[in-house]
């Protein structure tokens, strides 16, 4: 598959609700399935990712971690929510469910994210999520972990 930009306009950041909503619902597209070209070509060359208390650099760490997550996460369904927009940042919300493709159990996750965004690509990505088995109910000491 070629890869596609994340953005037909990819010169500028979204400056409106309109462009951010849109923004944030192609990216969501291409993890269902898996398009992890188009989304490394979504993200500056010197893009910092960091995910609780993991930090990954540049477009082969992206990369590595993309197809890492995508063996790991089998019949992936996401779900990803503008919250806010403000100048060159966007917040968002998502929940998804998988099968953990070495247990073959039901997944399911709940995720913030920030953007900031640079020439149309996504320069910095801060996430925290919580995942669990989708049978499981959470609870206090949940989190308190």
């Amino acid at each position: 598959m070629t890869p596609e930009s994340l953005r037909t306009d990819a010169r500028h950041n979204p400056a409106t609700q309109e462009e951010a909503r849109a923004f944030v619902k192609h990216v969501e597209s291409l993890f269902m399935p898996w398009n992890v070209e188009a989304l490394v070509a979504g993200f500056t060359q010197d893009c910092v990712v960091r995910f609780g208390t993991v930090e990954l650099r540049g477009h082969q760490a992206l990369r590595d971690f993309f197809v890492a997550r995508s063996a790991k996460q089998k019949n992936y369904r996401l779900n990803k929510r503008l919250c806010a927009l403000m100048h060159d940042t966007l917040a968002n919300v998502w929940d998804g469910e998988w099968e953990d493709a070495d247990t073959g159990i039901a997944m399911k996750g709940f995720g913030v994210e920030v953007w900031v965004m640079r020439d149309g690509k996504i320069a910095r990505w801060e996430a925290a999520f919580n995942a669990a088995p989708a049978a499981r109910v959470g609870s206090l000491s949940d989190l308190l972990r």
